[in-house]
């Protein structure tokens, strides 16, 4: 198990570029490129990251884009707009492969009327996510559902339905996601279970403001959730994401990173 960071933690205050030598400066040797708009999409662009990620020895562990600019529409109807999206997300994949990444991290479709009762049909959705693996395998990627509280995967049932029709799709778990659906994040790891590939990090206030992973404010119980990890065979990567209005200044975030390694050294 290692502690990493995603460049994610870093935006909108720094290109993806500048954000992952950051990354290395905090002393992380194990990271994930979030791309922030279309432009960034391409193998060009990946090279010029994993140039910089080499120089600072980071280790790419998988790629986020940013969702809303077409990975909803991947479960849309229209064919055109489908088409589309397929073409994009074959792009970001193509990226994730020229920086060497081993999962793409996926929220998909998502839910814009929370008030309304939302009916899945698991085998339109099972063959939309196969697909989709399919695409990711042929460039080295697995593809990881993210539970994400205003995505399709809010509640652990969602995966626990569609997962037994993906037989290659992974699992991402997000802490915080997991809080803002009022959920216990162990119901999304029990459903996960061997698929978990990813966690992210971030840490929360009784009143689930979210805060940097070390502050003294929040009340996450870092300990058990690795040791959690670790009683279940997770031998992958834990990326500090969190928001950039978290903190003041990016000394915060290496804090945050020798913070969770203390941790995990002690178990």
């Amino acid at each position: 198990m290692e502690i990493g960071i995603s460049t994610a933690s870093y935006f909108p205050r720094l290109l993806t570029e500048d954000a992952m030598d950051e990354v290395a400066r905090a002393g992380a040797k194990v990271g994930e490129v979030f791309f922030a708009t279309h432009s960034e999409y391409t193998r060009d662009f990946a090279a010029v990251v994993k140039e910089r990620a080499d120089r600072g020895g980071v280790r790419i562990n998988s790629v986020h884009a940013l969702t809303n600019q077409f990975e909803p529409e991947l479960f849309g109807k229209g064919l055109r707009a489908h088409a589309d999206a397929i073409t994009t997300f074959t792009r970001v994949c193509e990226a994730g492969e020229t920086l060497g990444a081993k999962y793409y991290v996926f929220h998909g479709a998502t839910r814009l009327k929370p008030a309304v009762k939302y009916v899945f049909d698991y085998g339109f959705l099972a063959e939309r996510v196969n697909k989709l693996c399919d695409i990711a395998g042929s460039h080295g990627i697995t593809l990881t559902y993210e539970n994400v509280h205003w995505a399709y995967f809010s509640v652990p049932e969602y995966f626990e339905k569609l997962s037994p029709l993906c037989p290659r799709l992974g699992a991402t778990l997000d802490i915080k996601q997991a809080m803002q659906s009022r959920l216990d994040y162990a119901d999304f790891m029990k459903v996960m279970g061997g698929r978990l590939k990813t966690v992210h990090l971030c840490n929360y206030t009784e009143s689930g403001r979210l805060v940097m992973p070390h502050s003294k404010e929040g009340v996450f119980d870092f300990r058990l959730l690795f040791k959690r990890l670790k009683d279940a065979g997770f031998d992958g990567a834990c990326l500090i994401e969190v928001y950039s209005s978290c903190y003041s200044g990016f000394g915060e975030i290496k804090e945050s990173l020798d913070y969770l390694n203390d941790i995990k050294e002690s178990l």
